[in-house]
């Protein structure tokens, strides 16, 4: 007859379909369909910490500096203009999506999408005005694969990109 025991293993099998080697190839996957098939890119200007100068009580600068552009290829999303009336007339401004792959960014390129840094795409440029994670990897809570910015067109003479 068959020894029939039952042996603990040494670790724990891995969450199923969440593995390192899952994680890899989703990584895989989307980095070659955005950048070979899509292929949208932006220009990412992000802001120099170290050399502006903010504030001390209110932590604004009326000045800052930015770091040299960074090419980010990203799914980008047109939305439409949004119109507003005051006491000065008519004003549109444009808005757009940008999804960034968060561990392209992070682990490929070593960037961290902030609120306040500036964007160039279709040669306008757009301030980033809210940053949201919608994407899970397998609804796994610590497995955040995308980042979304929400850019608002930015005023002529807000930014020029240098």
């Amino acid at each position: 007859m068959a020894d029939n025991k039952w042996t603990q293993p040494e670790q724990a099998p891995p969450p199923l379909f969440t593995g390192k080697k899952e994680r890899d190839l989703v990584k895989q996957v989307n980095d070659e369909l955005i950048e070979r098939v899509i292929g949208q890119t932006v220009l990412y200007y992000p802001i120099s910490m170290e050399h502006t100068n903010f504030h001390p009580l209110y932590g604004e600068a009326i000045e800052k500096t930015f770091y040299p552009p960074v090419r980010v290829h990203a799914l980008i999303d047109w939305n439409d203009y949004e119109t507003t009336t005051d006491n000065f007339g008519v004003d549109r401004i444009s808005t757009i999506t940008v999804k960034f792959h968060k561990r392209r960014l992070t682990e490929d390129q070593d960037l961290f999408v902030r609120v306040g840094d500036f964007v160039q795409y279709d040669q306008k440029y757009f301030e980033i005005v809210e940053l949201k994670e919608p994407r899970y990897l397998f609804g796994q809570d610590n497995q955040v694969f995308e980042i979304e910015a929400m850019c608002r067109k930015a005023r002529e003479g807000t930014f020029n990109g240098k």
